[in-house]
């Protein structure tokens, strides 16, 4: 099998196609929020408090990627590929904001694979399969292709049928300012011509490889033939020198993607179709010798991207063992990894561990930790959610909020924001008119509609002995070989 057949094939419409526009949990976060001296802004692109976490996820970024800051002067540090980082800290602190932040920061061109470790167990694969995909899918290469590009300005366009008109060819002069050559065409360039209406006066670019042709604009010196003019007509000048150009074309495609297209015989539409299922290890054996002749040749280079695990406790012994072997390898991407336990079992074990993770695995990563936010800082994000979410409310609801969130948790007020616009709409419909900014008797009909977590624990303490239960003792539980660490479901 050839290796290099369709690597870069479809990579752009591949793109195109995955990119949909979203409003979602984390859709304002648009970067960290830090300056060129990665000192965290108090309110900046989305990112509120939690300033040590956000600069401790700059400097990563700054020694992954220095172009990902603006005036930065830093050069990579070597060997960063293979490094671990843990987000730790209480739900709704922020923890996969600052990931989102991270992956916004690096740009399209630096590949960041977002995954929960509960994902390993739902996959039609082993677990270390999943994995894998997860970390070569964060594994970018480079690839530099040479092709050549004929260039210039349409002089003239001639076009000669045949006798019984079924067949048609033509000729093309195109110039530059220092010269003038003619093209032969055949059926397939003049309906290309066509397709691109490409008239005498406009400057194209001719790809001989693919015989895709693109039109640049127009040339300044029939600027003045208004007949021929629309609104979006783009006027450049003439290109000088040689017709034919030998252009670099650069692709960013990811290990994954390469894996995928090799061992499939539709090539990148299995990416689509979502049949991706295990890739044998020679064929990514083979795959590694062969980029790694591309980077020898000067062909290729490495972009060491994120892999983001979020909850990462829920991964089993099996797992964190995997993890560990992958961090040590050449290949390995950079893994920022996020739990909210404290001491928990080590799943796949009866033991206990920091943040339900293993001894080992906890030597090798750099933790930082994220805190509660404090009332000013839930008020921030309460304004720039409603902003995303295109949403008034009042200053009297707006603080109602800022307390509920103080009392049942900022996930679930962040949620009645759109609730309570419902009931705001609705409450103008029935009095024939008024204002749809959120008021607090809007908010207070959403509360009375939806419980928090913890007027739920209450209505269980109300409702004992209507509901089903099922009594789970501790001797069960270790008969059944599952953790003794449980608590009894009464």
């Amino acid at each position: 099998m050839d290796i290099g057949a369709g690597i870069t094939t479809g990579t752009a419409e591949l793109r195109e196609a995955t990119k949909m526009e979203r409003i979602g949990v984390h859709s304002h976060i648009t970067g960290l929020g830090l300056d060129d001296r990665l000192e965290p802004r108090p309110n900046s692109q989305g990112m509120v408090g939690q300033m040590r976490a956000r600069k401790a996820a700059g400097v990563i970024l700054r020694m992954l990627s220095p172009s990902s800051f603006s005036s930065s002067t830093v050069s990579a540090a070597p060997g960063l590929s293979g490094r671990a980082i843990l987000l730790a800290g209480p739900p709704s602190t922020g923890k996969t904001a600052i990931a989102r932040g991270m992956a916004a920061t690096l740009g399209p061109d630096v590949p960041f694979t977002s995954i929960t470790a509960s994902e390993v167990y739902s996959l039609s694969m082993s677990k270390t399969e999943a994995l894998t995909q997860a970390l070569r899918r964060s594994i970018g290469v480079r690839i530099r292709e040479e092709e050549e590009v004929v260039e210039g300005e349409v002089v003239e366009i001639v076009v000669e049928r045949g006798i019984t008109g079924s067949g048609k060819s033509g000729r093309v002069i195109l110039k530059t300012t220092d010269m003038e050559t003619v093209y032969e065409m055949g059926g397939k360039m003049i309906d290309e011509m066509t397709k691109e209406k490409v008239l005498a006066g406009d400057i194209i670019s001719i790809t001989k490889s693919s015989g895709r042709i693109t039109k640049l604009g127009r040339s300044f010196s029939h600027s003045r033939d208004f007949s021929l003019l629309s609104p979006s007509t783009t006027f450049i000048p003439t290109p000088s020198g040689e017709i034919l150009t030998r252009r670099t074309i650069t692709h960013t495609v990811s290990l994954h993607e390469i894996d995928i297209i090799n061992s499939r015989t539709q090539g990148f539409l299995a990416l689509f179709a979502g049949d991706t299922g295990e890739v044998a290890a020679p064929l990514r054996a083979q795959i590694d010798v062969k980029v790694g002749e591309w980077r020898e040749e000067g062909k290729a280079e490495l972009v060491t991207g994120v892999l983001f695990i979020d909850e990462v406790h829920m991964l089993d012994m099996e797992c964190f063992s995997f993890l560990n072997r992958a961090l040590e390898g050449e290949l390995a991407p950079l893994v920022v990894m996020a739990s909210n336990r404290g001491v928990a079992r080590i799943r796949g074990t009866e033991m206990r561990g920091p943040h339900g993770l293993p001894p080992d695995l906890l030597d090798r990563l750099l933790i930082v930790a994220t805190s509660k936010y404090d009332a000013e800082e839930v008020r921030q994000i309460i304004k720039i959610r409603c902003q995303e979410e295109d949403v008034e409310v009042g200053p009297d609801a707006e603080d109602l909020l800022v307390e509920i969130a103080g009392d049942a948790g900022m996930r679930y007020a962040l949620g009645l924001i759109a609730v309570s616009q419902i009931v705001a709409r609705k409450r103008v419909k029935s009095s024939g008119g008024g204002s749809e900014a959120v008021e607090v008797e809007d908010l207070r009909r959403a509360y009375g509609c939806f419980m928090d977590p913890g007027r739920s624990v209450q209505w269980l303490k109300e409702q004992q002995g209507s509901l089903l239960v099922e009594e789970i003792t501790v001797s069960e539980n270790v008969r059944q070989g599952q953790s003794s660490d449980k608590m009894d479901v009464v």
